[in-house]
């Protein structure tokens, strides 16, 4: 089986870390977001996929030349202009010459969707579509998608008012299409499947949904792209939280190291250490991913926060619920707080104080 990965959006709500690259190529616990993206994708038998490029599509070919990721074979299809959500499902399908019933998946969602199962259904309705569905406590960001009994759309309410909300269900961006959805959207031209080719489809009575409470999230923000890697390391989405990780209880209560890792015993709690990381002596990580070759030094403290390959958080600095990007340097005595984000080799002036700041300003 097929799909289509939508992945060419330009990630504005987590710069400045997207201004030198895709969001999916951000890593979640020192794996490239499409990775995990796709790897859900082959564990349902899907091994050939059609990336939907935009923003910076060298990125992922630079990356992954052999078109292979996570063991699916990729085509890289890169949009000349943004064609919205539709289009960029469109413009795919025909550049990878998709003629069969096909997978669409948001390529910023993390899910254990059972997209077996989502196909299944699709088949047993004979839908033209089919959305797959996750319940939310606050539906009003999202596409909510009521049903009849037997599963058939009824409506599709694009960002609704929360107390208006008919459902809690919305719309997780995974879907089943048939082609025949495909001649639905006008080519070369911005079209919006949530808000042109779903209603007409629902007016016609082809379409049709699935709930699901598997896990899922929507990484789009500095917030849910922090609680992807807390997910992880806390066992809220099982197994190991990245390939070759090894849980090393010698050196602290939950701790999982990847390759060789400069730490002592203690100084690291509930936390991940990647190839080539160092921790030192007196300094303190919890709840938090220390990338690869990333350097904490003494007297400084890490928690609830990651830190991307590279970056260094100098003496008697803290980082606390931040995220710190690749070779960004936090200076000495700096007190990083409050969700703030660091971007790629950003230097913060020793003794600076950030709360909930985006660092370059003005990204």
């Amino acid at each position: 089986m097929r799909a289509v990965v939508l992945v060419g959006g330009e990630g504005t709500r987590l710069r400045p870390l997207t201004l030198t690259a895709p969001k999916q190529m951000l890593p979640i616990v020192e794996q490239a977001m499409v990775e995990r993206v796709l790897g859900h994708l082959a564990s349902h038998g899907i091994d050939d996929a059609v990336l939907s490029l935009g923003y910076r599509p060298d990125a992922f070919s630079d990356a992954y030349p052999d078109g292979v990721i996570a063991g699916v074979r990729s085509t890289y299809a890169v949009e000349p202009s943004p064609l919205d959500t539709a289009g960029a499902i469109r413009f795919a399908a025909a550049f990878g010459g998709i003629d069969e019933m096909f997978v669409v998946l948001n390529g910023d969602v993390l899910t254990d969707f059972d997209i077996s199962g989502l196909v299944e259904f699709h088949r047993d309705r004979r839908a033209e579509g089919t959305i797959g569905l996750t319940p939310v406590e606050d539906p009003s960001s999202f596409g909510v998608v009521p049903t009849d009994p037997d599963g058939k759309v009824t409506a599709f309410i694009e960002k609704p008012p929360r107390d208006e909300a008919p459902t809690n269900f919305i719309n997780a961006g995974i879907y089943v299409l048939e082609p025949s959805v495909l001649g639905r959207i006008a080519p070369d031209v911005r079209v919006s499947i949530e808000r042109e080719t779903f209603p007409a489809m629902v007016a016609d009575g082809t379409l049709y949904a699935r709930g699901s409470d598997a896990y899922w999230l929507d990484t789009g923000t500095p917030d849910a792209y922090l609680r992807a890697h807390r997910d992880l390391l806390s066992g809220r989405r099982g197994g190991v939280p990245a390939p070759d990780a090894v849980a090393d209880p010698e050196l602290g209560s939950g701790v999982w190291t990847i390759g060789d890792v400069d730490a002592s015993p203690g100084s690291v709690s509930r936390s991940l250490l990647g190839r080539g990381a160092s921790v030192a002596p007196g300094a303190t990580v919890s709840d938090s991913v220390v990338g690869a070759g990333a350097v904490v030094e003494d007297g400084a403290s890490v928690v609830d926060s990651v830190l991307l390959p590279g970056a260094r958080v100098a003496a008697r600095a803290s980082v606390d619920h931040s995220i710190v990007g690749p070779g960004a340097i936090v200076g000495q005595r700096c007190v990083v707080s409050g969700m703030s984000v660091i971007g790629a080799d950003a230097v913060i002036a020793s003794g600076s104080a950030l709360d909930g700041e985006r660092f370059p300003t003005g990204s």
